[in-house]
């Protein structure tokens, strides 16, 4: 991966963290706790959706959709195990 890859791998992550913020209200961790949540997701839903044969398409937009999926799945799991 470049560089500029990497860059746009990361600000992908920090909005779908920052979308799945707003979208999974109360599981929230802050700006910058769901910036990293939603890059930590976008990696989650890199490997898990494909090998669950879900794929989106390609381009930024898909990213951000596929990374906002990965990320809700991670808030909604964090904020469960934070509630038990």
């Amino acid at each position: 991966m470049t560089a500029s890859g990497l860059i746009v791998f990361l600000l992908v992550g920090a909005i779908a963290g920052w979308l799945a913020g707003l979208i999974v209200r109360g599981f929230g961790f802050g700006l910058l706790g769901n910036i990293v949540v939603g890059i930590v997701g976008a990696f989650l839903a890199g490997w898990l959706l494909p090998m669950a044969g879900i794929v989106i398409g390609g381009g930024i937009v898909a990213a951000i959709i596929n990374a906002l999926i990965g990320a809700i799945i991670l808030l909604v799991i964090i904020g469960l195990i934070r509630r038990a």
